[in-house]
């Protein structure tokens, strides 16, 4: 299973990538595998903010309906339209074409919260 070094990741199995001054979140391979199919993914519009912890949007499979959770706070810059027509990139691939947020932090340190690649791949390991 895929976890890529450069990439920060949430207890809710979201990555984060910091890009210059924000953050690119999506959901994790482990996540994408768990939940099946993509048939659908609703996200926040571009100027909406986002909280820590708190739900900004879900993702329907062919099993369940799941929560995303932001992994910190600030201001949606871009959201990946592509997924309204695409939701199956989800699956071929949730670190690129499948990223759905892109956000301005409102507090940067909030990234010494999220996990390091190993600490992701040893909390997965456990389930």
């Amino acid at each position: 299973m895929s976890v890529p070094k450069e990439l920060y990741y949430s207890e809710e199995h979201e990555w984060v990538k910091v890009e210059g001054d924000k953050v690119r979140i999506g959901i994790t391979s482990h996540a994408q595998s768990e939940l099946g199919d993509i048939v659908f993914v609703e996200l926040p519009e571009v100027g909406d903010t986002i909280k820590s912890d708190d739900p900004f949007g879900s993702v329907e499979s062919v099993k369940t309906v799941s929560e995303l959770y932001a992994p910190l706070s600030g201001k949606v810059v871009g959201v990946n339209d592509e997924l309204d027509d695409s939701p199956e990139f989800v699956n071929e691939s949730p670190y690129d074409k499948a990223w759905m947020i892109l956000v301005e932090p409102s507090d940067m340190s909030e990234l010494e919260e999220l996990m390091s690649d190993e600490q992701y791949k040893e909390m997965i390991d456990e389930d």
